[in-house]
């Protein structure tokens, strides 16, 4: 299973990102996906996660301004990051799995599989 991220950059607080997750070797369309992120001195934390039925959590900072849609034809996740903010700068891993515990998705270590990595920076 491969998870290949993309789509990070330097931006400006209030622009826009989406970032892209594309995923080989992993029966997609089961699969629940995720965004985790980590800050510099920080521990990865969740940002956001989709399951196979299309339904959609995020962490409380990220609401109404992040979100998370899947292509399934395309074996994709995204993450559509509107008004950043400084504080959203950090590393952005995706992450899935199948089989995971539904209580459980926000949690780092229900996932198999995780993607290397993009970074995002967004100056104030």
């Amino acid at each position: 299973v491969q998870l290949q991220a993309s789509g990070g950059g330097l931006v400006e607080a209030g622009d826009s990102l989406k970032l892209s997750c594309a995923a080989s070797g992993l029966t997609f369309r089961p699969a629940t996906m995720a965004w985790f992120r980590q800050a510099p001195g920080k521990e990865r934390e969740f940002v956001a996660v989709i399951r196979y039925n299309g339904h959609t959590y995020y962490q409380d900072s990220v609401k109404g301004r992040f979100t998370i849609s899947r292509d399934n034809a395309k074996n994709t996740v995204y993450l559509q990051m509107n008004s950043l903010e400084p504080e959203d700068t950090a590393v952005y891993y995706c992450a899935g799995g199948t089989g995971l515990i539904a209580s459980s998705i926000r949690s780092r270590a229900q996932y198999p599989y995780w993607g290397q990595g993009t970074l995002v920076t967004v100056s104030s």
